[in-house]
C-alpha cells in the first residue's frame, strides 16, 4: 500500500529448512526509499511464459529492455510484468511480458490490470485538490472542520491537523500504524477504521518526521465523500477516470468486471512455492490503495502530470498551480545509504515527501514517483519532469527489486546515461536483507532458552483479549494446541508454539502472509495474564503486520 513498499516472513533458510527445507526468499514491502535503496527481497525460479505483441515501433534507446525484462523475471520470479513510457507527451512504449496466472496461458498486454496500491495516493491527492480547485476546502482547512467526529489520540494533534497533512506522512504515528485495521481484509467499515484512529498510539511529533502510514488516507476518502456528495468510486470514475480516458481502470478488486483482463498476484507460501493468491479489497480504506489499472490508461495519467495537469485536448483536469503544490515537498525524508556498493548509483542527494508523492532526484533530475505494495502485485510509477518521461512497472509478483531494476534501467537509457547492471545490483540486495534476516533469526534462536516450560497450563493463557485501536483478538485452546484469532481479520488465524518460558510463536494458516508473530504474555504476582504483546519473528514482514503496536489486555467478564 503500500508506498513502498512499499515482502514479508520468517528469515528464510535457517528457520525454514528446520521447518520445510530449504527455500527462496520474499519480498518486503517497503517504505518507499527504502525499497528503492534496499532491493525487494524474491529470487529466480526461472519462469518462462510467452510475451504479448509489442508496439510496432519501439525507440532505439529500448531496444534492449526486452532481455533486461526476461532477465529480471528470471532472477526475480515474476510471472507478468506491465511497462509503458511515455515521452514529451507521447506513448513511446507500452507492452507485457509473461502470464497473467501462472499455469493459464493468458499474456500480460498492455491493457492487463494490475493492484496498483499506493499508486492510488496520488488520485486521492488529486482528488482533494479538484474539491480545492472548486471551492469545497482549502488544503490548509482544520480536518475537524469537515469531520467534526474526526479524532487522533493527542488532542493537540486532532485540533491542528489540516487536509494537507493527511496526505504528507509526518502526522506522527508510527511506520504503518493502524494498518492492520484493514490490512489483511477486515470487516470494518471505513467510518469504523477511522473512528479508531483516535486510540492508535503516536509515537513521534506532530509534523516533526516523515513515518508512511496508510490510515490517514482513510480519512482523506472519508472528507472526500462528506465534502463532494458522492461516492469515492463515484468520485473518482466521473471527476478522473473518465476525464483522463482511464477506461479499463476499476475503483478496487470488487468493482472488478466480467471480461477484465485482471492479472493475478503471486507470492511464495513459506518462501518454497510461488502460488496465486486471492485478490484483496480495500473498500474500507481505498483512498490508501485499492485501483485497479493498466500501464495503457496509467500512461494516459502520467502524461496529465507531465502537461501540468492538463489532457489530451488540451483542457485542465487540474491547475498547474495545483500540482506544483502537490509536488512541493512536505516533510523530508533522510536518505539512507545503500544496502550494497551495486546501488550507489541509485542514492539520491535529497528526499521527501508531496501530497501522494514521493521525491528525490537521480542523476541531476528530479524525480516525482511512487510505488505501491499488495499482497502478490507490487508496482512503481516514475515520472521525470524536465525531461517530460514517466515510466510504469506493473508486477504479479512481490518483488521490489524487479520494479526497481525496470524502472532504472529505463530511466539511464532514456537519459543516455551509462549502462548499469540493475539487475545484477538490486540482487546483491536481495542477498543482503536476506543475510540480514538471517543473522536476526540466528539471534533469537541464539538467546532462546529451549528447556524452558510454560508458567501456565496452556488453559492459563486461553482467553478473550482487547486492543484499544485494533479491537478483540482470542485464544482459544483446541486439541491441545493454542491458536489465535484476531476477531476482525479472517485471515489472521494461526496455531501458537511454545518457543520459550511465556512467549509463543503464532504461524498464520495463511501461509502466503509470511507475517509469523511472537506472543509474548506477561504475568501479574499472581500468575494472572496482564498484558499481551507481539512483534513479527523477522525483519522482511510487511510493514502493515504492525504487530507491535498492539497492547492486548484480558477482556473483562
Amino acid at each position: 500500500m503500500r508506498a513502498v513498499v512499499e515482502r514479508r516472513g520468517w528469515p528464510r533458510s535457517r528457520y525454514h529448512r528446520e521447518k520445510t527445507g530449504p527455500a527462496p526468499a520474499s519480498i518486503q514491502r517497503e517504505s518507499v526509499l527504502n525499497s528503492w535503496l534496499g532491493g525487494g527481497l524474491v529470487l529466480a525460479m526461472g519462469v518462462v511464459a510467452p510475451m504479448a505483441a509489442a508496439q510496432d515501433a519501439v525507440p532505439t534507446e529500448l531496444q534492449q529492455l526486452d532481455a533486461t525484462v526476461e532477465r529480471v523475471r528470471q532472477q526475480f520470479d515474476v510471472p507478468g510484468v506491465a511497462v509503458a513510457v511515455v515521452k514529451d507527451g507521447k506513448v513511446v512504449l507500452e507492452r507485457g511480458w509473461g502470464l497473467r496466472e501462472l499455469g493459464k496461458p493468458e499474456p500480460v498486454q498492455a491493457d492487463t490490470l494490475f493492484a496498483i496500491a499506493s499508486n492510488t495516493k496520488a488520485f486521492t491527492a488529486t482528488s482533494l485538490n479538484l474539491l480545492a480547485e472548486g471551492g469545497k476546502l482549502k488544503m490548509d482547512d482544520r480536518v475537524v472542520d469537515h469531520l467534526p467526529s474526526f479524532r487522533m489520540s493527542d488532542p493537540y494533534v486532532t485540533g491542528e491537523m489540516r487536509i494537507r497533512d493527511l496526505l504528507s506522512h509526518r502526522s506522527g504515528l508510527s511506520l504503518g500504524a493502524g494498518d492492520l485495521l484493514f490490512w489483511p481484509t477486515t470487516r470494518y467499515s471505513n467510518a469504523e477504521v477511522v473512528a479508531r484512529l483516535a486510540q492508535v498510539p503516536l509515537k513521534n511529533g506532530f509534523r516533526d518526521r516523515y513515518a508512511y502510514d496508510n490510515i490517514l488516507y482513510a480519512v482523506a476518502q472519508q472528507v472526500i465523500e462528506k465534502v463532494s456528495g458522492q461516492s469515492f468510486a463515484d468520485f473518482l470514475q466521473q471527476r478522473i477516470f473518465d476525464k483522463v480516458g482511464m477506461a479499463d481502470t476499476r475503483y478496487n478488486a470488487d468493482h472488478l468486471k466480467p471480461g477484465d483482463k485482471a492479472a493475478v498476484g503471486h507470492a511464495k507460501y513459506d518462501f518454497k512455492d510461488l502460488r496465486p493468491v486471492p485478490p484483496l479489497t480495500w473498500s474500507n480504506n481505498a483512498g490508501a490503495g485499492g485501483i485497479y489499472s493498466s500501464v495503457h490508461d496509467l500512461a494516459k495519467w502520467m502524461n496529465v502530470q507531465l502537461a501540468e495537469g492538463k489532457l489530451a485536448d488540451g483542457t485542465p483536469l487540474f491547475s498547474e498551480k495545483t500540482q506544483q503544490q502537490m509536488w512541493q515537498m512536505q516533510i523530508p525524508q533522510v536518505v539512507p545509504k545503500p544496502s550494497v556498493p551495486e546501488l550507489a548509483a541509485a542514492r539520491p542527494n535529497f528526499a521527501g515527501y508531496g501530497e501522494g508523492w514521493s521525491l528525490s532526484d537521480y542523476r541531476g533530475q528530479k524525480l516525482v514517483w511512487h510505488t505501491g505494495g499488495w499482497p502478490g502485485q507490487v508496482s512503481r510509477l516514475t515520472l521525470v519532469p524536465e525531461q517530460n518521461l514517466g515510466v510504469v512497472v506493473l508486477t504479479n509478483q512481490e518483488s521490489g527489486a524487479a520494479f526497481n531494476a525496470i524502472t532504472m534501467s529505463v530511466l539511464d537509457a532514456m537519459l543516455g546515461a551509462p549502462g548499469h547492471d540493475w539487475v545484477g545490483a538490486y540482487a546483491a540486495g536481495v542477498a543482503k536483507a536476506q543475510g540480514n534476516a538471517d543473522e536476526g533469526w540466528d539471534k533469537h534462536v541464539a538467546a532462546r532458552d529451549a528447556r524452558s516450560k510454560p508458567s501456565l497450563p496452556l488453559s492459563g493463557y486461553a482467553g478473550a483479549y482487547r486492543d484499544a485501536w485494533y479491537g478483540d483478538v482470542f485464544v482459544e485452546q483446541q486439541g491441545g494446541k493454542l491458536r489465535l484469532r484476531f476477531g476482525a481479520t479472517a485471515d489472521l488465524v494461526g496455531t501458537m508454539e511454545h518457543w520459550q518460558h511465556d512467549t509463543f510463536i503464532v504461524r498464520w494458516d495463511n501461509r502466503s502472509l509470511n507475517a509469523d508473530a511472537f506472543v509474548n504474555f506477561s504475568l501479574d504476582p499472581d500468575g494472572k495474564v496482564r498484558e499481551v504483546r507481539m512483534q513479527a519473528v523477522s525483519s522482511l514482514t510487511d510493514f502493515s503486520f504492525d504487530f507491535q503496536d498492539l497492547l492486548l489486555k484480558p477482556k473483562a467478564e
